[in-house]
Formats: C-alpha cells, sequence, structure tokens
C-alpha cells in the first residue's frame, strides 16, 4: 500500500457513454448496450488507468417515461443484462474491481449471495455488489406487483435483506473444504455454518452452496442519498456513489454520512465515498467546451423532457419548454434525487430546457469541463478538503472521453502523488485500502 492516502476511482459503466445523446455521436458505437467488443475495449482502457473498479449501474424496466415519444429515442431500454457482462469481462481483465446493481427489492438474499460470491471466485477476489432499492415506479409492474412498494418500507426489507446476505457469506470457514481424496473427506462440517434466519421479510436457512469467497465476502456499495439511504450506507456499506453537484453540498455529504458511522461501531475509513464526476476533458478550455456543446446539440427535447419527466416522476411533456419548472410534488419514490433537481432549478431560475440539458450528461453529479490541469486541481480540491475519498467518473462518449482521461488527467494526478501507478493488490478489497471481513463464527 502507498504510505501517502491517495484518490479512489470507479468508472461508471454506460453502454455508449453517459451524455443523453452520446449514442448519437459519430465516434460513439450506437448497437454498444449489445456489443460485448466495446465493453472489453473500455474496460481496458479503465484497467491501464489504474482504475479501483468498473462500475454498472442497472434497471429492472425499459419503460422508465411517461412519455413514448421521448422512449424510441432513448438508448438505454436496452442492453446486456450487468452481472452476465462483469462474468464475461472478469476474464479479459485482471486487477479492475467489478462492481455491479442488483436490487434488494425484486431479488433474493440467497440467489443474490450466490451470484456475487460466484463472481467473487470467478475474478479472484474483484467482486462488489451496488445494493439499491430501485427507484422506478415501472419496474414493480415487471414484478407481479400493482405499485412500487414506499421507500420506507422499502429500506426496512433492505436492511434485513443485506444482514442476510452478508450471513449467507459467513458459510464456510475459510479453511473448510478439505478434498482429502486419501481419507475420502471433502469438507469438515465444524467449519460450515447454517444461519436460520426467520425475520419480518425472509426465512432462509442457508447454508451458501458457495465456498467462502476470496475477498471474505464481495465489497458493498450503495448509493442511496435520502436519510434512510444514508442511515443503511453508515452501517452496511463499504463505498458510497453519490450526487453531490457543488463541492459545499460534497463537504456536507461527506461530514454526514462519515459521523453517523461511530453509532454502528465503524471507524470512517472503512467507508470510501466517491461521488460521481461527469468529466470533458480538452488540451485547452475552448476545446473541452466545444466537445460538450456539440453534444448538446444532439439532444432531442423529446428525450430530454422524458429523461427530466422521468427523474422526477413528474409528466412535464404539457408544460412550456422555455418556461419555469413546475410545482413537483414531494416523490415517494426518488425524492432526495427530485429534492437535488428542484433545489438546483430553484437556484439558478432554470426553465425547463435548461435544467434537462444540464442534466443531460451527469444528470445532478458533479459536471467539469476542461484542461487537465484544471480537472485535476478541482479533484485534489474534493479530496483534500473533505468532499470525497475518490470519484465515480463519468465519461460522455466511449471510448474517446476515456481516454482523454485515462491519457491526460490520470498522468497529472499520478505528478502530483494523488493517484496510484501501478494496482497494490489483488483483491477489489485491498486496492480500495479495506480490510478482509471476518467471518462471524471465527
Amino acid at each position: 500500500m502507498a504510505d501517502k492516502k491517495q484518490i479512489k476511482l470507479g468508472m461508471f459503466l454506460r453502454p455508449a457513454g453517459h451524455h443523453l445523446a452520446a449514442w448519437r455521436h459519430p465516434n460513439a458505437q450506437a448497437d454498444a448496450g449489445v456489443n460485448i467488443a466495446r465493453f472489453v475495449e473500455v474496460a481496458k482502457i479503465a484497467e491501464r488507468g489504474c482504475f479501483d473498479m468498473l462500475f454498472s449501474a442497472d434497471s429492472a424496466t425499459a419503460n422508465s417515461v411517461f412519455d413514448e415519444n421521448g422512449l424510441r429515442r432513448m438508448a438505454y431500454v436496452a442492453w446486456i443484462e450487468p452481472f452476465t457482462l462483469l462474468a464475461a469481462l472478469a476474464s479479459v481483465t485482471q486487477h479492475i474491481g467489478l462492481v455491479c446493481t442488483a436490487s434488494t427489492t425484486f431479488e433474493e438474499p440467497f440467489s443474490l449471495a450466490r451470484k456475487f460470491a460466484s463472481l467473487d471466485h470467478v475474478s479472484h477476489g474483484r467482486a462488489g455488489w451496488n445494493l439499491v432499492t430501485s427507484g422506478n415506479h415501472t419496474a414493480a409492474l415487471n414484478f407481479s406487483r400493482d405499485e412500487h412498494m414506499a421507500k420506507d418500507q422499502r429500506y426496512i426489507r433492505a436492511r434485513e435483506f443485506a444482514e442476510v446476505v452478508m450471513g449467507l457469506w459467513d458459510s464456510w470457514d475459510d479453511d473448510a473444504f478439505e478434498r482429502n481424496r486419501e481419507s475420502g473427506i471433502f469438507f469438515d462440517p465444524k467449519k460450515m455454518h447454517t444461519l436460520n434466519h426467520v425475520g419480518d421479510h425472509f426465512k432462509v436457512k442457508g447454508p451458501l452452496n458457495v465456498a467462502r469467497s476470496p475477498q471474505g465476502r464481495p465489497v458493498l456499495v450503495q448509493a442511496g442519498a435520502s436519510d434512510d439511504g444514508k442511515q443503511l450506507a453508515a452501517e452496511t456499506a463499504e463505498v458510497v456513489f453519490t450526487a453531490t453537484p457543488t463541492i459545499e453540498e460534497g463537504r456536507a455529504f461527506y461530514s454526514d454520512l462519515k459521523s453517523r458511522m461511530a453509532a454502528f461501531g465503524r471507524a470512517p475509513d472503512e467507508l470510501k465515498i466517491m461521488p460521481g464526476f461527469f468529466v470533458t476533458v480538452g488540451d485547452t478550455q475552448a476545446e473541452a467546451h466545444e466537445k460538450r456543446e456539440f453534444l448538446q446539440r444532439l439532444i432531442h427535447p423529446e428525450v430530454g423532457i422524458a429523461l427530466l419527466s422521468q427523474r422526477m416522476g413528474l409528466d412535464l411533456s404539457d408544460f412550456d419548454v422555455d418556461g419555469p419548472l413546475p410545482e413537483v410534488p414531494q416523490d415517494k419514490v426518488i425524492s432526495s434525487r427530485v429534492t437535488l433537481l428542484v433545489d438546483m432549478a430553484r437556484r439558478e431560475n432554470m426553465t425547463i430546457h435548461q435544467l434537462y440539458t444540464q442534466i443531460a450528461g451527469g444528470r445532478g453529479h458533479y459536471d467539469i469541463c476542461g484542461t487537465p490541469e484544471h480537472i485535476a486541481d478541482v479533484m485534489q480540491e474534493w479530496f483534500e478538503t473533505g468532499a470525497a475519498d475518490g470519484f465515480n467518473v463519468m465519461p460522455p462518449v466511449f471510448p474517446d472521453s476515456l481516454s482523454d482521461f485515462v491519457d491526460k488527467v490520470v498522468p497529472e494526478l499520478q505528478r502530483r502523488g494523488l493517484y496510484r501507478t501501478r494496482y497494490e493488490g489483488t483483491t477489489l478489497r485491498e486496492n480500495l485500502g479495506l480490510s478482509r471481513p471476518a467471518s462471524r463464527y471465527v
């Protein structure tokens, strides 16, 4: 491990890129969502840049917008299921962590625990689970439900879900499997542990039918920004991805979340906070802005309104696009992100058009556009003044924007001693500076 504390980096994976119109860019791959060769290329570029992890988000619905006209122009209605994708990428990468989303609302603890423990074995200790409760109301309709579970109930279920999964990951001691051909003994029964969980939401006997994983358990990641989300993260998470559009909000979130950990007997360094950074790199400021404006011109208004409506949980198609944002009812499904966007619109007196243009790339995350030196300056300030332990980088267009970051920003961070020049360990935990958890039974 490096003696000096260094920035951690996640690479937020999307098929064509993070900008809403990325798939229309001439250098993007329009079919990137089903093009495994492009995903492999992107993963290898990120690993060349010594990123800690790839992070693949997910949704259990294709139809997450109100307006079908907007839906038909969206590139992310269908793409390779992330867990399958990461299992494939495990075989063509060696060092980079592999993290994807799975929902506690629509999954079962046993099957999820089994899948992620298996991915940890397949990748030799590079797996991570991004725990979400799911925010899209239309997802419930795909799982035999008429409506989405209320937010407070989703988090109660999620807490028990995480407890069961972590218990199942401790089903076997590290040395439980003797596999002794001479004696014919395959495992030591004293080193197998049956969970026998009975709770309000789950009844799970166990044990898990996967051996204890190389990391002890996969890294647990979360992205909730509401009070419920922060409480769950303080109790269970090891990495938090968050959307903080200003450094002041970043510092406030960082301080709040870290201060909650003591109540659960946890030290602040046991959790890495990594806000999303939507980054456009240019050799000059003018070049960076031109790259950004080129993408902005590719946004069709139907897509912009559809995106904003989906984020708000409110159909905005009948409102004047050049008028102010209407009053937005408190949304019980995605309230923390709604509040963030409404506050931004009110603070900066934005029209609907200006707001959807603003979030077309970063979707409420920090949006930075400039030279490698300027971007490194900002990242250093966030890192050194208590706003971040690292960043979840969101390139506008793959692979060009990621290559720009790896070839230009990463060397600048390395020159300043803020970022690794090689991987420190062999597992995701080791590279993040997280300890390997002991089994509850040892």
